[in-house]
């Protein structure tokens, strides 16, 4: 229980900092300890990434697996690991996310979105006042995915008491960091990006033996020999 504790004293201290930081987001205990290694302060599960392990799309993934995906990046490092739990597996309010996170023995710490930007509803004004009820309902941290440009950040910031997350990883609408945390932003998730890159790379290489017959990632891949000290 004092890791449990300390691993979420150390991921809510990172929200009341005046830097912004990045949780980068894991698909398995391989890739999370490689993240973990490359100094990390932070990890996250992801959705679409656990279901993409499974071989399906986003939002097709129990709640059973969802934890235990959850658990085995959770157990593979020592860094703190933010739960992508969708709506909670809970279609109905009397889920109460914000009660079950107070009534646990650790400082949990309960992030809620309003995906207006990613359902054909870019209202920004509604947006924000979706933000600002789960704040009042007691959310820690805030997260509207999708948002347009960087003035649309700046203003759901200012409107928001709470630190705000920025969600990197769709064309044309990731920013910097630095851009980010000027705007008011205290942390960046990466969502599916990194999982998207490696099975980008993944595609390429088979590709190119299926296409040519010739082994060119091997030259690319192969000196990374770095990689193996990641592992265990």
């Amino acid at each position: 229980m004092n890791n449990q504790v300390d691993k979420a004293k150390r991921f809510r201290a990172l929200h009341e900092g005046s830097k912004a930081f990045v949780i980068a987001n894991a698909w398995d205990a391989g890739s999370a300890r490689i993240l973990a290694g490359l100094g990390f302060a932070a990890l996250a599960t992801s959705s679409g990434a656990s279901a993409g392990v499974l071989g399906r799309r986003d939002g097709n993934v129990t709640r059973e697996e969802a934890l235990a995906h959850a658990r085995a990046i959770v157990e593979a490092t020592e860094l703190p690991v933010s739960a992508d739990l969708e709506n909670g597996f809970g279609d109905a309010p009397e889920a109460a996310a914000a009660q079950a996170a107070r009534a646990l023995p650790v400082p949990f710490t309960l992030t809620a979105r309003a995906e207006n930007f990613l359902r054909g509803n870019p209202d920004l004004d509604d947006t924000i006042r979706r933000l600002q009820a789960y704040e009042k309902a007691g959310a820690d941290v805030l997260f509207a995915p999708g948002l347009p440009d960087l003035e649309a950040v700046r203003k759901v910031c200012a409107a928001l008491e709470k630190p705000f997350n920025f969600m990197a990883g769709i064309r044309g609408k990731s920013f910097s960091v630095a851009e980010l945390e000027a705007a008011g932003v205290r942390r960046v998730s990466l969502a599916t990006s990194l999982y998207r890159a490696a099975m980008s790379g993944l595609l390429a290489a088979a590709s190119e033996v299926r296409d040519s017959g010739t082994f060119g990632y091997l030259e690319r891949t192969m000196s990374t020999p770095e990689l193996n000290g990641f592992m265990r």
